[in-house]
């Protein structure tokens, strides 16, 4: 999100930076499919999930889709399969393009069906919709080119906007998302000069603050990117490189992305451990200082934490309460997300420590953070989603978590008070969110539990022998 989906603050290397500068005018915080870029149909569909009667013989799908047809609506997708809600019943999912009269097939089949659900990616609520959220890991696909701001196209603020080497340069990194698809393997750039040097730059002086100031999983796992990822100040490590070893240690994997995503499609990626990366660097005239995100902040601020097995969950938690949610709560957890793995601190051994990713890649905000100045809370989700903060500044408020677990379990227990007549669920095996809306559902999932605490039980008699 924050890298990736709320437009970032500048990132300071100094106090005497950029930072003290006439800030550009950032577009405010996005929440929510309303914000979505208009783009290709598939970003503008209705999906219908539904389940014939039980009496309904063989055949059955043909008698619904003449329905489609009859009022002129048109069919991106269709798919079947065996339904998790009901035994010995089909469900059928269809992905339908915008036009034609689709209430009047919403009204049929509510009628003439035992289940009947909408997913919308235009979700103005008039019939129960539920905001459209992908299912599996490949629809990330149909909304990561539906980006807010920047790409290949600069504000005239922007420090690179009157340097047409720098904006072709930009439009080849932008190209390199627009093109790529779930599955394949992230694109390597030769990096020029200029870029190295400016990576550099920003490397030689984070890297002498991390020992005093970044949390203990950030030092930890710093050293393993160093050996395997190709760390170094003369280097700047390849997306696909990083996400291999992220994928090894957490099943986190990244992303490449044009620019900002809104908040919704952002933290949808974290429910299938998905983050969305830029790939470009900023403008060599600042190195100090940039008015988005770029491969310094994901990759020196973000990178590390997500190879932290605490840290992932506590990410995918958020995500996943994001699935379906409401505008306004979508709000509220993107604000969490924002003080947390963004602009989070916690406590460690007695002493306060930096975790988020816009501290992390910040010089000088690393070092304010901690220097007594700014307000410091406990994290409570309830309290935290309703703070304001600026994107153009150090942040005056910090919020300290005790630990990452910590988080997490208040975030669980925060997103019980979103209101969705489902539950989701991430099946690692399929990399599919599982919607959970049934009692069949439930039972099997007690079953499966039930069967993983045999085996751990199991282990520990074995222990005790």
């Amino acid at each position: 999100m924050y890298g990736t989906a709320i437009p970032k603050p500048p990132t300071a290397l100094g106090k005497n930076s950029e930072l003290n500068a006439s800030p550009p005018d950032k577009p405010k915080l996005m929440h929510g499919g309303n914000y979505i870029k208009e783009g290709r149909d598939s970003a503008k569909s209705t999906c219908l999930i539904f389940s014939p009667k039980e009496d309904d013989s063989v055949g059955a799908l043909g008698k619904y889709l003449k329905l489609f047809a009859q009022h002129e609506v048109n069919l991106l997708h269709i798919e079947s399969r065996s339904s998790l809600r009901r035994a010995n019943i089909y469900e059928f999912m269809v992905e339908c393009a915008p036009g034609g009269n689709l209430g009047a097939v919403i009204e049929d089949l509510q009628k003439q069906c035992s289940y009947f659900s909408i997913i919308s990616r235009n979700h103005k609520d008039n019939m129960g919709t539920v905001p459209w959220f992908p299912r599996r890991i490949r629809d990330l696909d149909k909304f990561a080119n539906q980006i807010l701001s920047y790409g290949s196209e600069l504000d005239s603020d922007h420090p690179g906007f009157t340097d047409p080497v720098y904006r072709q340069r930009r439009k080849y990194f932008a190209d390199l998302a627009y093109h790529y698809r779930h599955g394949q393997p992230i694109p390597r750039v030769e990096y020029t000069k200029e870029e190295i040097k400016t990576w550099g730059t920003v490397f030689r002086n984070l890297t002498k603050l991390y020992p005093k100031y970044a949390c203990k999983e950030h030092n930890h796992v710093f050293p393993l990117l160093i050996e395997n990822c190709g760390y170094r100040e003369d280097n700047i490590p390849q997306l696909e490189d990083i996400s291999n070893f992220l994928k090894d240690c957490t099943g986190f994997t990244l992303r490449p992305v044009a620019g900002l995503l809104s908040s919704r499609d952002f933290l949808a990626g974290l429910a299938f451990r998905v983050f969305h990366s830029t790939q470009y660097i900023r403008h060599g005239s600042k190195p100090l200082y940039t008015p988005e995100p770029d491969v310094c902040h994901e990759v020196l601020g973000h990178v590390p934490l997500f190879a932290d097995p605490s840290f992932a969950q506590f990410c995918q938690v958020v995500g996943l309460a994001s699935l379906g949610a409401p505008d306004e709560y979508i709000e509220k957890l993107a604000t969490c997300f924002w003080f947390t793995v963004e602009y989070g601190m916690c406590r460690q051994n007695g002493e306060l420590k930096a975790y988020g990713a816009g501290l992390l890649s910040s010089f000088g905000e690393l070092e304010y953070c901690l220097s007594g100045e700014p307000e410091l809370r406990p994290f409570e989700p309830t309290k935290t989603a309703l703070q304001k903060y600026p994107i153009t500044e150090y942040q005056p408020v910090y919020f300290v978590a005790e630990d990452f677990e910590d988080a997490k379990q208040k975030m669980i227990k925060f997103a019980e008070s979103i209101p969705r007549k489902f539950g989701v669920r991430y099946d690692p095996y399929t990399q599919t969110i599982n919607i959970i809306d049934s009692k069949h559902q439930i039972e099997d999932l007690v079953y499966n539990v039930n069967q993983e605490v045999q085996i751990l039980m199991d282990a520990l008699r074995k222990l005790n022998q």
